[in-house]
């Protein structure tokens, strides 16, 4: 027990002592306690008064533009950091990577991009290897479009530090701008299942899948950012230019017409909505819905692609409804208006049709003609087409001329024959018939000729 006592009071001794020598730590060497941390106040009311002695005294500046930072001001921080950065040569105390780079945030944040991309520059040439360099540098260089060096800027950062979130989604803009769709990718699902509500880059995320082949994936997402007021009308565009790629007219022009009704959408965006509904209704044969379109692209913008040619033409077919059977009709009804204009190429004749071939890329009709004069088996052909017809159709139709044993043939063009295909037929039992001659045919037949069936 007597040895119990000593060890207590040696305890008790050695905390008093420790105490003690808490309490003197937290006095100066004059005895004083030290000064709290300076209020806002002072700090402004101090570095003012340097300031007004001195404006690049280093003390005064650095006081106040950290303070003016770290309270987000960039207004009041940024010609601050422009003066530290200025004088920094002269004053070894002020750190000119750490002022660079606050200066290059401060121009970010004021929109002053220009100015960012050329301090954040010289902050790298000081610290290559620092992860807020390299991340603001990333963003200045997205935001002055240099993507690709965006994209390597950003890397780096990530590469520093790669859990940082907000890295990602800058990447992810700088790949994709790049037209790097495919390595876009995988960052844009990270920025997504962050915030899968972001617009932005659900719009991004759709055009590279629909770039790398995903079409089908694309197309949902397109949809659903349809009635969105920012991306809805180039989604718009995107997912019918995909449904008529598909020969979906029908869901295309609902796709195109949810576009035009977007307000304050790019003009460039409307007339390519215009262009493209004009012929999703030529297709479907609503060919005065496509004629005012096109006329509304040429009050908006003159000469826009073959918009005059065009109008031309479907101004014809809508004045000329045999031509317009014979361009755009139907197979079914294309082949009855063939065997009306073979029924009455021949004035005052007797024919008969005696078989019918449809194909691909053109449709036949073999035929025996008797009149008061000649009696003979006559071939037609019908193309089309409304641009060239080469020798090379010619003589395959002079061919099958022979090996029906026919008398003559008669080929048809909505275009034009090269001259070649003209001179080949000399001396042969050809006629050929073309654009100006065949609008002339085609106005001539009867609504009901009177021909005898197969």
């Amino acid at each position: 027990m007597e040895m119990f006592y000593p060890v207590i009071i040696a305890v008790f001794l050695i905390l008093i002592f420790v105490i003690l020598l808490m309490i003197l730590s937290s006095f100066n060497k004059k005895g004083k306690r030290p000064e709290k941390q300076k209020g806002r106040q002072v700090i402004i009311r101090e570095a003012t008064k340097k300031l007004e002695s001195d404006p690049h005294n280093p003390q005064g500046l650095l006081q106040l533009s950290d303070l003016f930072y770290r309270e987000n001001n960039w207004e009041k921080a940024y010609p601050l950091y422009q003066t530290l950065v200025n004088v920094a040569a002269a004053h070894p105390e002020i750190d000119l990577s750490e002022a660079a780079l606050r200066l290059g945030v401060c121009s970010i944040k004021l929109g002053k991009n220009q100015d960012a991309l050329k301090t954040l520059l010289l902050a790298r040439q000081q610290r290559p290897d620092n992860f807020e360099v390299n991340f603001y540098l990333g963003q200045a260089l997205c935001l002055n479009n240099e993507f690709d060096k965006a994209a390597a800027a950003l890397k780096k950062a990530i590469a520093l530090n790669h859990e940082v979130a907000e890295t990602y989604p800058f990447l992810a803009q700088a790949l994709y701008k790049s037209k790097k769709y495919r390595e876009a990718l995988p960052y844009l699902k990270r920025t997504l299942d962050i915030n899968p509500e972001n617009k932005e880059y659900l719009f991004y995320m759709a055009d590279s899948l629909n770039e790398t082949g995903s079409v089908d994936k694309a197309l949902k997402v397109f949809m659903h950012l349809r009635p969105d007021p920012v991306f809805g009308v180039q989604a718009c565009l995107n997912s019918g230019i995909i449904h008529s790629n598909n020969n979906q007219v029908d869901k295309a022009i609902i796709d195109f017409e949810i576009g035009l009704k977007h307000p304050d959408s790019p003009k460039d965006v409307q007339v390519d909505l215009r262009y493209r509904l004009a012929q999703c209704y030529l297709k479907t044969s609503d060919i005065s819905r496509g004629l005012s379109l096109l006329k509304d692209i040429q009050a908006l913008k003159p000469g826009y692609k073959d918009v005059n040619n065009l109008v031309s033409r479907y101004e014809e077919l809508n004045q000329n409804g045999n031509l317009r059977t014979y361009l755009i009709g139907g197979n079914s009804d294309f082949v009855a208006l063939c065997r009306k204009i073979v029924m009455t190429f021949f004035t005052k004749a007797r024919v008969k049709i005696t078989d019918i071939n449809v194909a691909s890329d053109f449709t036949e009709v073999m035929t025996e003609i008797e009149t008061d004069k000649w009696e003979d088996t006559v071939l037609f052909r019908f193309y089309r087409t409304t641009g060239s017809t080469g020798e090379l159709f010619v003589r395959d139709f002079h061919g099958k001329i022979r090996d029906e044993k026919a008398g003559k043939g008669i080929c048809f063009t909505a275009g034009i024959f090269t001259d070649e295909a003209r001179k080949y037929i000399e001396g042969r039992p050809i006629d050929l018939i073309e654009k100006d001659q065949l609008a002339k045919v085609l106005k001539a037949v009867e609504v009901e000729p009177n021909y005898l069936q197969l």
